[in-house]
């Protein structure tokens, strides 16, 4: 089974609609680094309705090693940073990012990625949702920006247009 590990935004999106227990259906084990625990906690402290972590037993707190100093240069946010890192340290785990620079960066790293949308198709894929349009819906509504060109092309490759 794969195993991955998840930036902030992928948890919170499925999160948001209601499909963040996925990730036990399409993940062995999905790691969050530290970052993207304190950015959660951050969140709910601001009173938003984030996840907690510890309620999912799949997700597990794991730190990378080390943090290329080079990358302070990028536009890269700390928990993205971490993501990365702990890919290049894991390279048979797939990382989960949504952010466009953070995902040509760990693509240029050699890393394999997922976004939200590519979770929401393997679930549509696996069985565990019928159709992916009234997600992609609420993904919209949970104010996830998409383009009508990737709405479009994640429709054709769900078959659903």
């Amino acid at each position: 089974m794969l195993k991955a590990i998840s930036d902030t935004s992928p948890l919170l999106y499925l999160y948001r609609i209601g499909g963040i227990h996925w990730l036990s259906q399409l993940f062995e084990q999905v790691w969050i680094p530290e970052e993207v625990i304190r950015e959660l906690d951050a969140g709910r402290s601001r009173g938003y309705d984030v996840p907690n972590p510890d309620e999912y037993p799949n997700l597990r707190a794991v730190n990378p090693k080390s943090m290329p100093s080079e990358w302070l240069v990028l536009d890269l946010g700390i928990g993205e940073m971490a993501v990365i890192a702990l890919g290049l340290e894991n390279p048979d785990r797939i990382v989960l990012l949504d952010d466009m620079l953070a995902r040509r960066t760990a693509r240029a790293a050699g890393l394999q990625v997922w976004g939200t949308l590519r979770v929401l198709l393997e679930a549509k894929s696996q069985g565990l949702i019928d159709a992916v349009m009234p997600y992609l819906n609420s993904l919209s509504d949970s104010g996830m920006w998409m383009s009508t060109e990737i709405r479009n092309r994640i429709l054709k490759l769900a078959g659903e247009c």
